[in-house]
């Protein structure tokens, strides 16, 4: 393992957990006998301060447990002691948190006026915006009973099947014959191998991931149609009417935007439709499949170790802010990064928040080539991201999704801006410029593919039941197609892909946030163009802030207004110059 999780626990032994978990057992009881009948018509400001602050500081102590067990797991899935630890924490963990869940029953029980005149009050101004984001739920939220159930019973339901997914992903073998010689990969080698410069290579990737993935598809299949099932009957005991209701809700965005933005995306597939023509003439492939959607222009097969990375990546944050660059740095001085390619670790990559009290911790799988250098600057945005807005507290560190990749992307952009300005060569820069524009591809129309994926599956198996396998490759093809159009044709082996999408498991309609962060970015980065120095100061403030106020509110901070019905299309200039300048440079060899 390369990181170190020490600053969280000394080891799954340690006996600080069991006492940590004796303590905030005892907190949480000693919680809901004092406040269960105090949180009403008759709470007081003062009252409402101090339990809310108690509060926070007992769902700290649980959220620093189940960051450890699920970092430990992530890193391991094939640790059959760490798989158990996961476990048993997690039903502890869902023991002491129905002793909790009156907390925000009662507030929104409360009337407007009075909850009103509480959140308002001066001594509240640190949890103002959270008292009143709760009570957005009022309307969906159950009775007392009925909400332990529900949470209790997640353990059996969709978190299982999200274990479930993880260890079934992460223990699938990959069989391929390259260069004559028999191999055996993770998903995250044979998918690596999609990027590969040779065409044969990257057909027996598409091939040996498909035969992979339907050596379970029975299985991954029942997985899917469980949590379509978990989320239909959920919406309906809620009283939800679209199956995004619930995430637009955290996400503090209206439908309205939302379907404003997957329009937006849905009316410009003419971008990656008219550069996947373009690439296709650059690589001399006349029946351009999905498979050669990665192929390496240039010298993009050029091979950078982890420490080259991370100097092209520090280099680009130091030079825009020096506190942003010196944030960054604590992630490798200190081991908070585990990058390494293993057996049974969990594939992709992501940024752990983790709790206030610690800092957060980043996991990734690197292969040493351009889009893994771009994957440290996301994700260390992330992180970036995550512990400047610590000092809100934890129930105010995280942002709603929908900005929630704002650092990110930010990030990848500085790293993408650097790279071009040091540049000279017209070849080797319109290899960044094509790689640049499949990542933005990838983050705005890709996520909207999954979006117009999921809504379809979701309301089909609202409508018909159970979903076959079949069922779902026709919908994959179906999403995909409007990406496409005539620029790619869609081989037999994609058809089946979506079955290793983690985020349709784990985190139902998440992909539209990274759409809508990619377009936001593009926003910020032309504010940022306008005045460097001066939007800084406002641009580490907005990471600092944490889901302090609405996104909204925020944003508008720095002299965006996401209110706009056209902002999405202007955000799309910046693609539209890319592209353009791409044509210009490669026609100008022709």
């Amino acid at each position: 393992m390369d990181w170190n999780l020490k600053d969280l626990y000394s080891s799954i032994e340690s006996k600080e957990i069991k006492y940590d978990f004796v303590k905030l057992e005892k907190r949480s009881l000693k919680f809901n006998k004092k406040y269960r009948n105090k949180i009403s018509e008759n709470s007081s400001a003062k009252t409402v301060l101090e339990s809310i602050v108690e509060l926070e500081k007992i769902y700290e102590g649980l959220g620093k447990i189940s960051s450890y067990s699920s970092l430990l797991f992530a890193a391991d899935t094939n640790n059959e002691k760490y798989s158990k630890f996961y476990q048993d924490s997690s039903e502890k963990i869902s023991n002491i948190r129905k002793n909790l869940i009156f907390y925000f029953l009662s507030w929104n029980k409360i009337s407007e006026r009075k909850a009103k005149k509480i959140y308002s009050n001066p001594i509240l101004v640190k949890y103002s915006h959270l008292l009143k984001s709760e009570r957005k739920y009022k309307k969906y939220m159950l009775s007392e009973p009925e909400e332990k159930i529900l949470d209790k019973k997640s353990i059996t339901s969709s978190r299982a099947f999200n274990r479930l997914f993880d260890q079934t992903l992460n223990n699938l073998k990959f069989d391929i014959k390259l260069k004559g010689k028999k191999h055996t990969l993770t998903e995250t080698e044979v998918l690596a191998l999609l990027y590969d410069k040779e065409r044969k290579v990257r057909t027996e990737a598409a091939k040996s991931l498909t035969e992979g993935l339907k050596s379970e598809r029975k299985l991954l299949t029942f997985i899917f149609n469980q949590i379509l099932t978990d989320s239909k009957i959920t919406n309906e005991i809620r009283g939800h009417t679209s199956p995004m209701d619930s995430r637009n809700l955290s996400n503090e965005i209206s439908q309205k935007t939302v379907d404003a933005l997957i329009q937006t995306c849905n009316k410009y597939n003419k971008f990656p439709i008219r550069y996947y023509k373009l690439k296709s003439k650059m690589l001399k492939i006349k029946k351009f499949m999905d498979y050669d959607r990665y192929t390496p222009l240039g010298q993009s097969s050029k091979k950078f170790t982890f420490n080259q990375a991370k100097n092209i990546v520090l280099d680009s944050f130091n030079e825009f802010s020096p506190q942003m660059g010196k944030v960054a740095k604590l992630f490798f001085d200190n081991n908070w990064i585990d990058y390494k390619l293993r057996k049974g670790k969990r594939g992709g990559a992501f940024s752990h928040s983790c709790v206030p009290s610690v800092h957060p911790y980043i996991l990734m799988n690197f292969t040493g080539k351009i889009r893994d250098v771009m994957t440290l600057a996301h994700e260390l945005g992330h992180g970036i991201h995550q512990y400047l807005s610590r000092k809100n507290g934890y129930f105010q560190q995280n942002t709603p999704l929908t900005t929630a990749e704002t650092a990110s992307v930010f990030a990848e952009m500085l790293v993408f801006t650097k790279l071009i300005e040091n540049e000279s060569n017209n070849k080797e820069k319109l290899h960044l410029i094509c790689s640049k524009l499949e990542d933005i591809f990838a983050t705005v129309f890709r996520q909207i593919v999954m979006t117009n994926f999921e809504l379809d599956v979701h309301n089909k198996a609202k409508k018909t039941g159970e979903l076959s396998s079949s069922d779902l490759d026709a919908s994959w093809v179906k999403a995909n197609s409007k990406m496409f159009g005539d620029s790619i044709k869609i081989s037999e082996y994609y058809k089946c892909w979506w079955m290793y999408i983690p985020h349709f498991i784990h985190s139902p309609f998440y992909c539209y946030s990274y759409s809508f962060g990619e377009l936001l970015v593009h926003g910020l980065f032309a504010k940022y163009n306008e005045n460097k120095k001066g939007f800084v100061t406002k641009y580490i403030d907005l990471l600092s802030s944490g889901s302090t106020s609405s996104p909204e509110s925020l944003i508008k901070k720095t002299g965006l207004d996401i209110t706009k019905n056209d902002f999405w299309e202007k955000s799309m200039y910046l693609m539209s110059g890319l592209l353009k300048e791409a044509e210009s440079i490669y026609y100008k060899k022709q």
